[in-house]
């Protein structure tokens, strides 16, 4: 789900039950929406829904207030600009917008179809708090970034019914996305102008596959039966998608090698926008997953082995959604509820194992060695003791998306990963090395499937009679309970242990875990609570939530902490440092002298143990499967 490169996702240089409907057609019909490409107009792209005859006196339509994968409230609603309903004839309907999000419609029998406007969230200073891969972009024949839960809405009991997408749009642009087009061909009255013709069976295969529009720089990977392509829109041709793909290749095969006969995707699309931090544009940076492609957006200005580093890191966790939640999921997330979303427990799974699997992959198929996968473990298990670990998983996983549950979110990409190692650990030793996750992975995803959800309180016994009893207390223990993991007992079973170490670190990030965080509601920049800073910012004074107002007299913010990270790469030893904080509400200023910045280390290892012993078959049946 949402990926973010943490969360301010700056740091890149290195995330409904079904209910019973009463459809109001007469006969299911499709839900035909129009959007026009062509005739934009101050940066608002026109659409129309026409939802087909009503048989009830009133309907609700909707703009999306959240989506699958984001875990936040986003209130598409507030992109949306002059919404007016017209009956057969022409004449306007009474409208009343009942809140951000949603527009009552009276004598919805005489309902011919809505007509809205669509501002794009790339524009908007902050983009609203979207996250910039769930965010839309309208930059005229240019790039249209199409998350389309931001474009089309949907009337009240017709997300089930199928949906066909209208798209107008300039000849010399083209589409990337997973969503197959049924039909292209020229516009009868425009010249130059085409239209894309797309058919889903139902909204969510809409808000599922994202489309971008751009002038064409794609290229395709062939791998094991499955087509991938790579659309990538670089507005100054800083990169192509010609110098992307061999990474991209190299990924993907290892990630096809290691699911084995897992996956049976047959087209994935990478969709990759690369964001120009010297303008108004994307400043989220990170991916969104869903079933069949993932949205990429990072800045341009990344030199190409960090974005190639960065694509590696952060593609593999959303490629891996195809397994969960594509093909293992919950009836909340198959009948998602746009406006009113009840969130499944199973976060530990969707994310958590996902995540886990985007680094265990790597060691598996021989892309980094044991020491670098022992240390982003022990990243994880580090960065996992600033969030509250008595919280049960599941608890947290349910009301994600209020408080004081929504500050954990970022602990599921931690703590969701190593439940995921410790389960996989845990299936190892009681299977002697046979089995683990991947092949539970597997036995779910062989029983459930993309078209057949399950009940959240199912699952977890479903497991235990997938696998053995001792699961039961893992799940109860660690994942429902309010039992911390001894993760050294754990890691104690494959042979290893920890050891700590002094190290020199970047100012702003140890390894893969940054010292400051980002605050999306006033866009400033702190020194994140929980952590132990480094020596350089110890000694300056600097204490845990100091917002940081200046640096060097240039003044930060999450619009351009980019900038601040990478230019603290280029300070020298010796040179003077001056910063400005806020603190509880008073500035404080600090001065001083560069010198390299150190920080204590934890690191993971292996034990000294006969080659022949049982911790050191389990790890590497652990690591090698």
């Amino acid at each position: 789900m949402k990926k973010i490169i943490y969360s301010l996702s700056l740091l890149s240089v290195m995330f409904g039950c079904k209910t019973s409907q009463k459809l109001s057609t007469i006969t299911p019909q499709p839900v035909v929406v129009k959007m026009d490409l062509v005739n934009v107009v101050d940066d608002q792209v026109k659409v129309t829904v026409d939802p087909g005859k009503f048989t009830e006196d009133q309907t609700t339509f909707y703009i999306p207030k959240t989506v699958p994968g984001t875990y936040s409230i986003d209130n598409y609603g507030e992109f949306i600009e002059n919404l007016k309903a017209y009956d057969y004839l022409g004449n306007e309907l009474l409208v009343a917008k009942t809140d951000v999000n949603s527009w009552l419609i009276d004598n919805a029998t005489q309902l011919d179809k809505v007509t809205y406007y669509v501002n794009d969230s790339f524009d908007m200073e902050g983009e609203k708090g979207v996250f910039s891969p769930s965010g839309t972009n309208i930059d005229k024949d240019k790039n249209f970034m199409l998350n389309l839960h931001g474009f089309v809405g949907y009337f009240k009991n017709l997300t089930e019914q199928p949906y066909e997408l209208l798209i107008k749009r300039p000849e010399g642009l083209t589409p990337g996305t997973s969503l197959m087009a049924a039909n292209s061909s020229p516009d009868k009255v425009s010249p130059k102008t085409m239209v894309d013709l797309f058919k889903a069976s139902r909204y969510f295969e809409i808000t599922d596959q994202p489309i971008m529009y751009a002038k064409p720089d794609t290229a395709y990977i062939n791998i094991k039966g499955m087509r991938v392509l790579l659309d990538v829109y670089s507005p100054n041709g800083v990169h192509s998608a010609k110098e992307i793909k061999p990474e991209i290749e190299k990924m993907v095969t290892a990630q096809k090698n290691f699911l084995g006969d897992i996956d049976k995707t047959a087209n994935y699309a990478i969709i990759l926008y690369l964001a120009d931090p010297n303008l108004l544009d994307a400043k989220g940076y990170g991916a969104l997953e869903h079933h069949t492609s993932t949205v990429v957006v990072l800045p341009e200005t990344m030199p190409l082995d960090k974005l190639n580093q960065s694509m590696t890191d952060v593609v593999s966790h959303e490629f891996f959604h195809i397994l969960t939640p594509l093909s293992v999921h919950s009836n909340e997330i198959h009948y998602f509820d746009y406006n009113d979303p009840k969130m499944s427990e199973h976060l530990w799974m969707y994310e958590g194992v996902t995540e886990y699997f985007a680094n265990l992959f790597q060691i598996n198929q021989d892309l980094i060695g044991n020491d670098e996968f022992y240390g982003r473990i022990s990243e994880k298990i580090e960065s996992s003791k600033n969030f509250n670990d008595t919280i049960p998983f599941t608890v947290m996983s349910r009301n994600i998306l209020e408080e004081p549950y929504k500050n954990d979110y970022y602990n599921v990409y931690q703590k969701g990963a190593l439940i995921g190692m410790s389960l996989d650990i845990k299936l190892r030793e009681l299977s002697d090395g046979k089995t683990g996750i991947l092949d539970l992975m597997s036995k779910l995803s062989q029983k459930y499937g993309k078209d057949t959800p399950f009940k959240d309180e199912e699952l977890i016994p479903t497991i235990v009679s997938l696998t053995y009893p001792e699961i039961q207390d893992f799940f109860d223990t660690y994942v429902k309970g309010t039992t911390p993991i001894p993760y050294e007992e754990f890691l104690e079973i494959v042979g290893l242990e920890f050891s700590e170490q002094e190290i020199e670190t970047s100012f702003f990030i140890n390894g893969r875990v940054p010292y400051i965080d980002g605050n999306p509601e006033n866009m400033s920049l702190f020194f994140r609570k929980g952590i132990k800073l480094n020596s350089f910012f110890k000694e300056l004074g600097v204490e845990n939530g100091d917002v940081i107002k200046t640096v060097n007299g240039a003044s930060y913010n999450i619009q351009n902490a980019y900038d601040l990270v990478m230019a603290s790469q280029n300070w020298k030893e010796g040179e003077n440092f001056t910063m400005v904080v806020e603190r509880d509400g008073k500035e404080i200023s600090f001065q001083g002298k560069i010198f390299t910045p150190k920080d204590m280390k934890v690191t993971l290892g292996a034990k000294e143990l006969p080659a022949d012993s049982k911790a050191v078959m389990l790890r590497k049946a652990w690591l090698k499967g």
